[in-house]
């Protein structure tokens, strides 16, 4: 489980490919006795186990899943990641609960500056803007933002100065993708209410009237 506050901005120094899975070489700036081998690594928001470590970098196993569900097998050379370890019991929970398991892969739609900040909107498939609310949390490649606005495929959030230049938002343009994991409360209560296993495949979302009829309000 991860917060969504960015440690560091990495380095993508390999990604090999080993048949349909991948190994991915980050150079890093965190303490590596404060990481063990087996440990989860949150890489742009994706979930990653450290295989190895040394010379300042950090070596990851990369799955089929992952390579297909997130933007990882993409990484070039040279491209700066964001970075968090997991957290550990009575660490702070400063940003909200992240899983570090990918829900889609969006695009940037557009980029301007309002009064200093930075205003993204990012396209994403239809179906996903469900588990968005105005003011809720969302992770975008692993950093987590207050969304400002929902519409039936895209949504926006607004990014302090801060925030862009300690992560990896300040390179973010018109076109590039990234990796979009949404609010883990919203899925579990459109499970319970739905009571099936599988999420809802309906544009209706959880509203205030499903929540009282439910014995939520």
């Amino acid at each position: 489980m991860f917060t969504g506050l960015i440690e560091d901005v990495g380095t993508a120094r390999r990604l090999e490919r080993r048949g349909e899975a991948a190994r991915l070489a980050v150079a890093t700036a965190l303490p590596l006795e404060s990481v063990n081998l087996g440990d989860s690594v949150a890489v742009n928001g994706a979930c990653l186990t450290v295989v190895a470590k040394g010379g300042g970098e950090l070596t990851f196993d990369v799955s089929p899943e992952s390579l297909e569900r997130t933007t990882i097998g993409s990484l070039a050379t040279g491209a700066p990641v964001n970075l968090e370890r997991a957290l550990r019991l009575g660490d702070r929970l400063g940003g909200h609960l992240v899983t570090g398991h990918v829900d889609l892969v969006a695009t940037v739609e557009g980029r301007r500056e309002v009064s200093g900040n930075i205003l993204f909107t990012f396209r994403m498939a239809s179906g996903f803007s469900r588990y968005l609310v105005a003011k809720g949390s969302v992770a975008v490649d692993g950093i987590s933002l207050t969304v400002n606005r929902v519409d039936a495929d895209s949504f926006s959030v607004n990014v302090i100065p801060h925030t862009a230049v300690k992560t990896t938002l300040e390179h973010l343009r018109p076109g590039d993708r990234v990796n979009i994991e949404t609010d883990i409360l919203g899925k579990y209560i459109e499970r319970l209410l739905g009571g099936g296993t599988e999420p809802s495949k309906g544009d209706g979302g959880v509203t205030l009237e499903l929540l009282a009829k439910n014995g939520f309000l």
